[in-house]
């Protein structure tokens, strides 16, 4: 194993846990976007901290110019197929850097990383 696995977070896949965000946000990575795809009252309610509400049937026109195709891109939703709904829009419109989060924001809350909401 390479020494430095454990310093540095893995690289962007195509899906990706809760935990490997987490290890990308304890890093310090400002290069990233994390954008929640459920509807803006359940974004009120709770989110992952530092997330943007981009919600799910507006996503295209809300992308459109405000986010860097270069960017790393972290997606979550209401459920897995949600998110890969979202994912595919990204990518459909050329953002390549997208990362589905697995299991959304329970898994995050299971991992009791940090929410933030009213």
């Amino acid at each position: 194993m390479n020494a430095f696995a454990s310093i540095f977070p893995s690289k962007l896949k195509p899906q990706a846990t809760a935990q490997e965000l987490k290890a990308r946000l304890d890093w310090g990575e400002p290069a990233l976007t994390i954008i929640d795809v459920r509807d803006r009252a359940d974004f009120n309610e709770t989110r992952i901290q530092g997330s943007v509400s981009m919600p799910l049937v507006a996503l295209a026109a809300a992308i459109d110019g405000s986010l860097e195709k270069e960017r790393d891109i972290y997606i979550y939703g209401d459920s897995d197929a949600a998110t890969a709904e979202a994912a595919n829009q990204l990518r459909g419109a050329g953002y390549q850097r997208v990362a589905e989060l697995k299991g959304g924001l329970p898994a995050w809350k299971a991992a009791k990383y940090p929410v933030e909401g009213v």
